[in-house]
């Protein structure tokens, strides 16, 4: 099965627009993992708009799950994950300004850089996820940096799916059959929901986890946490 690892970014955001604890974040993270999910993911940025530095800190000893830490590995960053030591961490090379995440890595053109990066987490034993479009080429310079996996970015899976699902998941197939070839784990995220999810995992061969936050936060205004994470488990099955 699929493992669902549940980006709290967005419980954050909501915590950091009137100040205070409320939400409390490390509360979200420990239910959602009581209520099923296999993992939790955070995104510090560095102007700590959601997910702060601290939560991270304070997140890593009371989760009994995978924990991903995902972000551009400047130096900070990487500082803050060799420190935390998470299971995973996915590197996205996303810039200060932008407001989500908006592509993948260009692996040809930054594998020196990459290699460079994946070095070092491996050495703290990290395994190491490169967020990357759905491109047969990118994935297999991805492979020559020694990173343990990609995570497919699946936005434009997404805004497809309801005019043509098929057309909209055919490079998504090509690229997961050679990254498993490859012999590379395989993640994906980003705009995935209750409405998309089950096609992509039931099309996607290897699809090791999916990593979802916005949609999934949304839904639970609606359904309630719970109700919402054994949901989207459900899709999964």
């Amino acid at each position: 099965m699929t493992k669902l690892s549940v980006n709290i970014n967005k419980v954050a955001t909501l915590r950091n627009a009137r100040g205070g604890n409320v939400p409390d974040v490390l509360r979200a993270a420990v239910d959602c993992e009581r209520f099923g999910a296999q993992g939790i993911t955070v995104h510090p940025r560095p102007d700590e708009r959601h997910i702060r530095y601290a939560d991270v800190r304070a997140l890593k000893p009371i989760l009994s799950t995978e924990f991903n830490i995902e972000g551009n590995p400047i130096r900070s960053f990487c500082d803050l994950v060799c420190e935390v030591h998470p299971a995973q961490v996915t590197l996205v090379p996303d810039a200060e300004n932008v407001l989500t995440s908006n592509a993948g890595w260009d692996t040809r053109k930054n594998l020196s850089y990459l290699k460079e990066v994946c070095h070092l987490f491996k050495e703290e034993g990290i395994r190491v996820s490169i967020f990357i479009d759905p491109v047969v080429e990118m994935i297999r310079y991805a492979a020559e940096t020694g990173c343990d996996r990609v995570e497919l970015y699946t936005e434009a899976y997404a805004a497809g799916y309801r005019t043509d699902r098929e057309k909209a998941i055919a490079p998504y197939y090509e690229a997961a059959c050679e990254a498993v070839k490859l012999g590379l784990g395989l993640n994906a995220g980003h705009d995935l929901s209750l409405e998309n999810l089950w096609y992509f995992q039931r099309t996607i061969p290897g699809l090791d986890e999916v990593s979802i936050g916005h949609a999934l936060i949304s839904d639970a205004l609606y359904l309630g946490l719970e109700k919402t994470i054994q949901a989207y488990l459900g899709e999964l099955k």
